[in-house]
């Protein structure tokens, strides 16, 4: 409750503006949901009144609206249709109890500070996620837009098939309504700022549905409406602790409480980057969890945050949660009193409404910038954009999180390895990874940029042992170890290795700039043993003038390269000595 103090007169107002818009767009929605879930009709309205009030109150998001969605309601009834008859009043428990085990769920990983888990969605997943799912809600809006009679359910290409099917069925009445809606809200929004452009295009679309009806006739024009919704508020409820109950749901509701995290926080963290704010994964957490908990006591289903209404509210300029506390409330006020004018509100108005959300939500600047940036980004952004559109909505999440983590681990498992040598060309001589930069025959320096893991272990050996079948005669390796920050145990076996086929060559291993994390894990595994602390260097000058003094001088006799400082006091190349270029 942070932001509450900052809360100014306009915020108030915009709030206040956008949770008028919230409360009408839910009014369809929850019913629709209510119905996919198995539920009756008026529990989808009221899973979007207590949950989504307290959703706001406790969680980090500015614009997350909770609420039914279609991902939870189709998981809710293909888990408990096989326990119960869709409808009945025992179904309606378990799904209250289910709704009850998430939101206990979703509370302990909160406090058990588990919101870390949301770090592993990237921003190209988000972005990507976002843009399919705008995709979707439009596909699934088409029925309604052009007033087809058609199956909107399945992935977004099941939706076309559906859709192009029903062509000759087009109603050219509701297709007017939407195209008029969709029309004046562009319109608005453009040329009239300060009017809220939802509302505008939603009026606008009714009445000229209206004078359509009046002109031709409802039997001609056929245009549907939302209809009459029941007028009550919601009523108390209980779930079922019967353990027979809890044991049979515990794997539904630890299935439903993953996604439906993972969907909320994926939704606010679209929303706040958005709008230039962080959200606190451990408190979305917990207040997707108090949501739920509240829900199976106030006649809820699983809510969790709603990709159509969380996108209305920032669209429709909320600034502050109380946009959905008001919401929730005007929620409540249209129900009972308002209820019966929703048969005056056309699906194809929403329709045209929703597109103009969809459109919103695709960010289409930085998708842009993704592309031009990276190429293993944009791979991440296509993986779960194609994902969100033609798998479940939530697998997308999946799909683009674990590509971005396999592709961190490729890039992790093969550190960056370069040779490095005295360039006399540079102030005091500096190191240079130039190629034409002449080494030492006998002494290699290396430099490992990254981290040794068991991942890394197999990448880092095979260089090592180009490098040495490459120049044989250098049997003393110097490992520059300040870009090195962890080494697990397989990493330190990695160097034990190498300091031993140094050995048994005739030379030495050398660690240089050893930063105290990397000294504190090779004593643990016991490097420092194996590999002899006498070799740990803090600097290069340090490590030159050690390791000089163990170089054959058989052979620096004859070389010409004298590269080190310390080769100028060795006497020239002795005439009739092979010498070493």
């Amino acid at each position: 409750m942070t932001w509450l103090p900052a809360v100014r007169r306009d915020d108030l107002r915009a709030d206040l503006i956008a949770a008028v818009t919230g409360a009408i767009v839910v009014l369809p929605q929850g019913v629709a949901f209510a119905t996919i879930a198995g539920m009756p009709p008026e529990y989808g309205l009221y899973a979007g009144m207590v949950p989504a009030m307290i959703a706001a109150l406790f969680g980090s998001s500015r614009h997350l609206v909770s609420g039914p969605t279609t991902a939870a309601s189709v998981v809710l009834f293909s888990s408990l249709s096989l326990l119960a008859v869709p409808g009945t009043p025992d179904y309606v428990v378990l799904a209250l109890t289910l709704t009850f085990m998430v939101g206990i769920m979703q509370l302990a990983l909160g406090l058990a500070r588990m919101g870390a888990l949301v770090n592993f969605i990237s921003h190209s997943v988000v972005v990507g996620f976002t843009a399919g799912a705008a995709l979707l809600i439009a596909a699934k809006q088409l029925k309604h837009f052009f007033g087809v009679e058609m199956d909107s359910g399945g992935h977004f290409h099941d939706i076309l098939i559906q859709f192009g099917s029903h062509l000759l069925d087009i109603n050219p009445y509701a297709a007017a309504v939407a195209f008029a809606t969709l029309a004046i809200g562009i319109a608005v929004k453009r040329w009239l700022p300060v009017v809220p452009y939802m509302i505008a295009a939603m009026l606008g679309g009714s009445l000229l549905a209206l004078l359509l009806d009046q002109v031709f006739g409802p039997e001609t024009t056929r245009i549907a409406t939302v209809g009459a919704l029941p007028a009550s508020l919601p009523p108390l409820s209980a779930p079922s602790f019967d353990l027979d109950d809890i044991r049979q749901l515990a794997p539904s509701a630890l299935a439903v409480t993953l996604f439906a995290l993972t969907e909320a926080v994926s939704i606010g963290r679209s929303l706040a980057a958005r709008g230039g704010y962080r959200i606190d994964g451990n408190q979305e957490f917990i207040g997707q969890g108090l949501s739920n908990i509240a829900g199976s006591f106030f006649s809820g289903y699983v809510a969790t945050g709603s990709f159509n209404r969380s996108g209305v509210n920032f669209e429709a300029g909320a600034r502050t949660p109380l946009a959905a506390v008001f919401a929730g409330a005007l929620l409540m006020i249209i129900v009972l009193f308002v209820a019966p004018l929703a048969s005056y509100l056309p699906k194809a108005a929403m329709a045209g409404v929703l597109f103009l959300v969809a459109w919103g939500l695709i960010d289409f600047k930085e998708i842009r910038h993704i592309v031009q940036a990276s190429r293993r980004e944009t791979a991440v952004l296509a993986v779960t954009f194609l994902s969100a559109l033609f798998l479940e909505l939530e697998f997308a999440i999946f799909a683009g999180v674990l590509l971005s983590l396999v592709l961190y681990l490729e890039r992790t498992s093969k550190p960056r390895i370069i040779t490095l040598a005295p360039d006399p060309r540079l102030p005091d001589q500096a190191f240079s990874c130039e190629p034409d930069v002449a080494e030492c025959p006998q002494l290699r320096f290396v430099r490992i940029d990254g981290s040794l893991f068991f991942g890394s272990v197999a990448h880092v050996e095979q260089t090592l042992d180009r490098l040495r079948a490459a120049n044989p005669q250098q049997r003393h390796l110097a490992i520059l170890a300040d870009g090195i920050n962890f080494v697990d145990l397989q990493g330190g076996e990695t160097l034990i290795r190498e300091a031993d086929r140094c050995h048994a060559a005739g030379g030495g291993f050398y660690l240089i700039n050893v930063k105290k994390g990397l000294w504190d894990a090779l004593e643990r595994c016991h490097c420092m043993e194996a590999t002899g602390a006498r070799n740990v260097f803090q600097s290069k000058e340090a490590a030159i003038r050690a390791i000089f003094q163990k170089l054959d001088k058989g052979v620096c006799a004859g070389c010409t390269r004298r590269i080190f400082r310390e080769c100028k006091a060795l006497p020239p190349a002795v005439h009739g000595s092979p010498p070493v270029r």
